[in-house]
C-alpha cells in the first residue's frame, strides 16, 4: 500500500452550519458536492470530506457516543476495482480486522473497509470521476 491518505472523513451534525464554517468563513472552496457531502481540497491528492451523520452512518457503521465507532475514516484510493481487493488483501496479512466487504457503492464506486490495530477504519475505494481525479496522483 502506498504511503499515502487521499480523503479525510469527518461525520458532521449539521452539514449546512459545517459548509458554511469551512466555506465562508475559512474561505475552503468546494471540490465536491452531492447530497449529504461536501468535500475541500485539503492538499495535492487530499480531500477533506464532511458527511452528515446519518449518510455517514449508513455506509460506515454507528458514531461512538459512548461504545461505538469514533465518527471518522481514512481513506485510500485507487484506479481500478481490483486494486480494492489488492490492498485489502495486503492489509489483513498485516493484520487488518475485516469491517465491511468491498461493495458497489451508491455513489458509483467501489469499497470496502478495515480496521487497523487500534480500531480506526481504512476505506479502499475505487471513485472513478472527480474524486479519483483529485486523489490520485
Amino acid at each position: 500500500m502506498d504511503q499515502r491518505l487521499s480523503l479525510i472523513t469527518l461525520a458532521v451534525a449539521d452539514l449546512p452550519a459545517t459548509r458554511r464554517f469551512y466555506v465562508e468563513g475559512l474561505g475552503w472552496a468546494p471540490s465536491v458536492e452531492a447530497p449529504g457531502v461536501l468535500m475541500l481540497r485539503a492538499g495535492e491528492h487530499l480531500l477533506l470530506s464532511l458527511w452528515d451523520r446519518a449518510e455517514f452512518e449508513t455506509e460506515v457503521g454507528p458514531i461512538m457516543t459512548g461504545p461505538g465507532l469514533a465518527p471518522l475514516t481514512l481513506a485510500h484510493n485507487v484506479a481500478e476495482d481490483a486494486q480494492v481487493e489488492e490492498v485489502r488483501n495486503q492489509a489483513r496479512a498485516a493484520g487488518a480486522t475485516e469491517i465491511q466487504p468491498a461493495e458497489r457503492r451508491a455513489w458509483g464506486g467501489y469499497s470496502g473497509y478495515f480496521a487497523d490495530p487500534d480500531g480506526f477504519r481504512w476505506e479502499i475505494a475505487c471513485a472513478p470521476g472527480e474524486v479519483n481525479d483529485v486523489v490520485l496522483p
